[in-house]
C-alpha cells in the first residue's frame, strides 16, 4: 500500500463515532503533521474528548484553498457488516469500513496532499481543516470557524470532501431541525375525554405539517438541479405516554425543514408557530394548560456556488469531471461559506449511496482520482 493508505488505515481504526468523541484521532494527525514539520492549531471541545484541527502549509496570507473534511463518523449497531467496520478492509477494487467514504479517504488524501505541499514553492497558502461532529448538525466545525475568522483567515475557496463520486457540487439543501413539546392534561383513560391528550396534539401538528409538505410539492418554489426538487418537511421521532389507560399530558416530536435557497426556513416556522397556536386554541378555553411549544435545536445554512464563476469552473477542470451537481445531503459549506465569506466546492471520493449502511466503502480508483485532484489543486498555488 501506499502512504495515503497507511494513514486511511490508521484513521479508521480510530471509532470515532460522533457521541464517543475524536480527540486520540485529532492527536494522531497532530503528530503525524508535526513529524513533518507542519503545526496544527486544535480547537477542542470543552469536555476535552473531541477537537477541530486546523493546519497550514505555504505563506500566512490571504487566499489559498482549505482542504475540509470532519472526522466523525455515524454509529455500526444494528448493522449486518461481514467485516470488521473500524478495520480497512480491501476486497477487489473496492475498500470497506465505516468512515470509508464519509469521509475518511478524502481526510487521507488531504493529510497527504499537504505533507506534500509542504516544501513547494507556494504562492498562495494550502490549509486543511478537519471537525468533529458533523454528524449531529455540523456542530464542532462553528467554534472552529469562529476563531479562525477572528484571525482573519480569508481562503480563495473551500474544498469539502464530502463523497460525491469526484462530481462537483455547488449546492445543498438548508436544514433546521424542530422540537415540538406537547402540553395536555392527564386523565384516567376510562374518563378519556375530561383530559387532553398530548399524543394527539402531537397528531394534529404532524397533520398539518403533511398538509405544509403537500402544498409546497404542489405549488412551491422548484430546483430541479436536486433529486428532490422542493423544500421537504419530515418528522422523525415521536415520544409521549407512559400507560395505556392514562390519557398522556406530554409528547415530544422532533421534525426538520431541509429547504432549497429559494425558501426562507424561517417564513416556514411562522406557519409552524401560527397552526401550533391555532391547534391549542381549541383547547385553550377547558384546559388552560395546553401548550405546544416550538423549539429549533439545530440549523445549519444551505450552500449555493455561483455555478458560472470562476472557483466552480477551475473545480471542474482540477476535478476531470464534466458536470456540475447538487446534493441532497447537508455538509458544513454553508458554514465556511456564511462565517469566513468564501466560495465552497463539495467534491470527494465515493459515493453517498454507501454512506451510513453496513459495508459503506469506497474504491481504490475514486481514492486516486481524489489524489490527483488535490495535487492539481497544490499545482494552482505554486508561484508563477
Amino acid at each position: 500500500m501506499t502512504h495515503v493508505y497507511e494513514i486511511f488505515d490508521r484513521l479508521i481504526a480510530f471509532p470515532t463515532v460522533s457521541r464517543d468523541g475524536n480527540i486520540e484521532l485529532i492527536r494522531y494527525i497532530a503528530d503525524f503533521l508535526s513529524g513533518a514539520g507542519i503545526e496544527a492549531e486544535l480547537y477542542p471541545h470543552q469536555d476535552g474528548d473531541r477537537a477541530s484541527l486546523f493546519a497550514t502549509v505555504g505563506p500566512h496570507k490571504n487566499g489559498g484553498v482549505v482542504l475540509s473534511g470532519h472526522t466523525d463518523v455515524v454509529p455500526v449497531e444494528g448493522q449486518a457488516w461481514t467485516s470488521d467496520p473500524f478495520r480497512l478492509t480491501r476486497r477487489e477494487d473496492r475498500l470497506f469500513a465505516r468512515g470509508a467514504a464519509d469521509m475518511k479517504g478524502f481526510v487521507a488524501c488531504a493529510i497527504e496532499a499537504l505533507v506534500a505541499a509542504k516544501d513547494e514553492d507556494l504562492a498562495r497558502p494550502l490549509h486543511v481543516a478537519f471537525s468533529y461532529d458533523e454528524e449531529i448538525g455540523c456542530v464542532g466545525v462553528r467554534p472552529m470557524l469562529t476563531e479562525l475568522s477572528a484571525a482573519g483567515i480569508r481562503p480563495e475557496w473551500v474544498l469539502i470532501g464530502e463523497p460525491t463520486s469526484m462530481q462537483v457540487a455547488t449546492g445543498h439543501k438548508g436544514k433546521t431541525g424542530i422540537r415540538a413539546t406537547c402540553k395536555g392534561h392527564a386523565a384516567h383513560s376510562a374518563l378519556a375525554p375530561t383530559g387532553l391528550n398530548a399524543i394527539h396534539l402531537a397528531s394534529d401538528l404532524l397533520t398539518s405539517i403533511r398538509e405544509m409538505q403537500a402544498e409546497i410539492e404542489r405549488t412551491g418554489r422548484r430546483d430541479d438541479d436536486y433529486d428532490v426538487p422542493y423544500t421537504t418537511l419530515h418528522a422523525g421521532v415521536i415520544k409521549g405516554g407512559t400507560a395505556l389507560n392514562i390519557v398522556p399530558d406530554n409528547c415530544e416530536m422532533l421534525f426538520e425543514i431541509r429547504n432549497i435557497a429559494g425558501d426562507d426556513p424561517k417564513s416556514i416556522m411562522d406557519q409552524f408557530f401560527d397552526r401550533a397556536e391555532a391547534i391549542v386554541s381549541k383547547s385553550k378555553s377547558q384546559f388552560s394548560d395546553a401548550e405546544i411549544r416550538l423549539d429549533i435545536f439545530n440549523e445549519y445554512p444551505g450552500l449555493g456556488t455561483d455555478e458560472a464563476g470562476a472557483v466552480a469552473e477551475r473545480a471542474i477542470t482540477l476535478s476531470g469531471q464534466s458536470n456540475r451537481i447538487k446534493v441532497a445531503f447537508g455538509t458544513e459549506g454553508g458554514l465556511f461559506q456564511e462565517v469566513l465569506g468564501t466560495t465552497v466546492i463539495v467534491c470527494g471520493p465515493g459515493s453517498m449511496d454507501q454512506g451510513h449502511k453496513p459495508d459503506e466503502f469506497v474504491s481504490i480508483q475514486q481514492m486516486e482520482e481524489c489524489r490527483s485532484m488535490l495535487l492539481r489543486v497544490t499545482d494552482t498555488l505554486r508561484a508563477d
